[in-house]
């Protein structure tokens, strides 16, 4: 995509205003690390430009303090920009589940909260962050979720992080972003620290 031509234009009758305008869902998977930190990238430019920002986290705990929340919702509360709202529906991380019950209801009530908020058209980018496991886990139907994406109303993007990401989501998103691994800390008998992954 030189200088940020598109390769192929459809005969879709369209404008090219109107095509650049349509809504995006994007989907970051994959094992390697970044797929949150892109979508909140993403949300960093929706700030920017005034849009309401709706953060769902599906896996990571309430009790789990993440620099992404803080930031986004200093910035949401200053009067510039566009505003945050931060949504945690995880028991904590997924893969030491302690209460699977529990995280199952929080993530069914969270994606419920999802529909509700894209038929009001409550926000103008939505980040479903590690969305991809409820629907992995069969928590979530992802035949539900891809027709919910594809009929939603107005004009709000909607990113979804996560691995094991289902094919029918890859076929109906806009962009696709695969992050993989070709080498990590955690490789050498690192752990995660402050300030690099949260």
């Amino acid at each position: 995509m030189p200088q940020g031509q598109p390769e192929v234009v459809p005969d879709d009758g369209l404008t090219t205003r109107q095509r650049r305008n349509q809504p995006i869902t994007a989907v970051h998977t994959g094992p390697g690390k970044g797929k949150s930190t892109a979508a909140f990238g993403m949300a960093l430019r929706a700030w920017n430009q005034g849009w309401p920002i709706g953060v769902f986290q599906f896996v990571k705990s309430a009790k789990w303090k993440v620099g992404e929340e803080n930031a986004l919702k200093v910035l949401g509360a200053s009067g510039e920009g566009g505003s945050v709202a931060w949504h945690k529906m995880g028991e904590g991380w997924s893969w030491v589940q302690r209460d699977l019950e529990s995280s199952e209801e929080a993530a069914k009530e969270g994606w419920e909260q999802v529909k509700r908020d894209l038929a009001a058209e409550s926000y103008r980018l939505y980040v479903l962050d590690e969305f991809t496991y409820p629907m992995k886990w069969g928590w979530v139907d992802v035949a539900e979720v891809v027709e919910v994406l594809r009929n939603r109303p107005g004009n709000q993007h909607v990113v979804i992080t996560g691995r094991y990401a289902p094919e029918a989501l890859l076929e109906l998103a806009d962009l696709v972003t695969e992050m993989t691994k070709v080498k990590h800390p955690m490789d050498a008998g690192r752990k995660g620290q402050r300030g690099i992954e949260w």
